[in-house]
């Protein structure tokens, strides 16, 4: 880490240090922190899933309980269960694998490995995750009206009041294109260790992100709410390839093959108030002045067992879901992909997050625009820019009418 952010760190740990007595304030969260975390492990080790599950009828129909809208804002995460039709996932799936073979993107993966440093810090290093934006099967996934239904359902659990109005528009979503996953079944090496996206030390020194966590730094933490979306989208993250540089209200995926809790794929830390033991964690008198538990300017923020050991003891893996199923968590929500995959099946995804409509997410939707239309990796990541002359790519003749307006066109 440079001299200047080294500098950086400790004038803010000064800073926010001198708000409240952080010793107490941490005491307080790890107290709360280890008894949901018992609930957690409680309910796991009795088979009781802990991420709450909708179909997308109720989402469609307008029938999802005030129970269970609370359950996603307290675990911070949802399943909904046939945003698609099987059918139609699996269709996707084979579509996808025809495109990478017709075009040799394994071959071409090659010559650019090491372009994607994003995860580097991570101890199980980059999943099985391919650098494709814009293959047929993701770009119908993104524009279709099933799932723009089910990201309104989404946003509209935020509190979008501002003090100038709606930070964002609930019922409207801008593509963030993003990749595919496709992990091969008996892999062992390709897991992906515990993290957060969306900004690691900015989080602590960034104006925006010290007023969206204000009352956690400023010794009211119970009073912190993490549905209320003012300042949200003024966050400004450090430039790196794969930081997002957009507002989502919640990352995401679209299953394309089945997979369960031993197949290598999703672990979450069910919580959406983990943010808040996070922060003051990195605040405590054991951590090094120039240090915020590990947290580096342009990867994501790690989580570890060496700083964080009581709140990783909350991850648990999702359950067993469907092609055609989607999953989601909040974008301050602690996740992991599993070590092993023991399965005997791809565990296939296409990364799609819910990133509503805000003068930041147009501003992002603008530049990649141009991007697709060049057929050019996403603005977010390194520029691998395979698809430019793929066969079979997606092109503006493929966009419905909502798909060009979600895409800023």
């Amino acid at each position: 880490m440079s001299a200047d952010v080294s500098a950086y760190i400790r004038e803010t740990k000064a800073h926010l240090r001198g708000l409240q007595d952080v010793k107490a304030a941490f005491d307080g969260v790890r107290d709360a922190m280890a008894r949901e975390i018992d609930t957690i492990r409680d309910n796991d080790a009795k088979g009781r899933s802990n991420i709450p599950e909708v179909s997308y009828k109720d989402v469609a129909d307008g029938n999802v309980s005030i129970a269970t809208r609370e359950a996603i804002r307290k675990t911070g995460t949802a399943i909904i269960r046939g945003v698609f039709p099987r059918a139609q996932a699996e269709s996707w799936n084979a579509e996808l694998g025809v495109y990478i073979a017709e075009n040799d993107y394994l071959a071409k993966q090659k010559e650019k490995a090491g372009m994607d440093k994003y995860f580097s810090a991570l101890k199980a290093g980059a999943p099985q995750i391919y650098g494709l934006y814009w293959s047929k099967p993701q770009v119908m996934a993104r524009q279709a009206e099933e799932m723009a239904v089910t990201k309104q359902f989404l946003n509209r659990l935020w509190d979008v009041a501002g003090p100038m109005g709606e930070e964002f528009d609930p019922d409207h979503d801008l593509t963030y294109a993003d990749r595919t996953r496709r992990r091969e079944p008996g892999d062992v090496t390709l897991g992906l260790s515990p993290h957060v996206d969306t900004g690691s030390y900015e989080r602590w020194v960034d104006p925006a992100y010290q007023r969206i966590y204000g009352p956690i730094f400023e010794g009211a933490w119970q009073q912190y709410d993490p549905w209320k979306a003012t300042f949200r989208t003024q966050v400004r993250e450090y430039k790196s390839p794969a930081v997002c540089s957009m507002f989502r209200t919640f990352q995401g995926w679209t299953c394309l093959t089945t997979q369960g809790p031993e197949d290598g794929t999703l672990r979450v830390v069910p919580s959406a108030m983990g943010i808040a033991y996070l922060l003051l964690r990195g605040l405590q008198d054991d951590v090094p002045e120039d240090d915020l538990c590990g947290a580096t300017p342009g990867r994501a923020l790690s989580v570890s067992e060496q700083w964080h050991a009581e709140l990783l003891a909350g991850k648990v893996s999702i359950p067993t879901v469907e092609p055609g199923d989607t999953v989601w968590w909040h974008p301050d929500v602690v996740h992991a992909v599993g070590d092993e995959h023991h399965g005997k099946d791809y565990a296939n995804v296409i990364y799609i997050a819910a990133s509503p409509k805000c003068a930041k997410n147009e501003a992002y939707a603008y530049g990649q625009a141009q991007k697709f239309l060049a057929g050019e990796s996403a603005p977010d990541f390194a520029a691998e820019n395979y698809e430019v002359d793929f066969k079979g790519r997606a092109t503006l003749d493929d966009l419905t009418p909502l798909g060009r307006a979600q895409m800023g066109l």
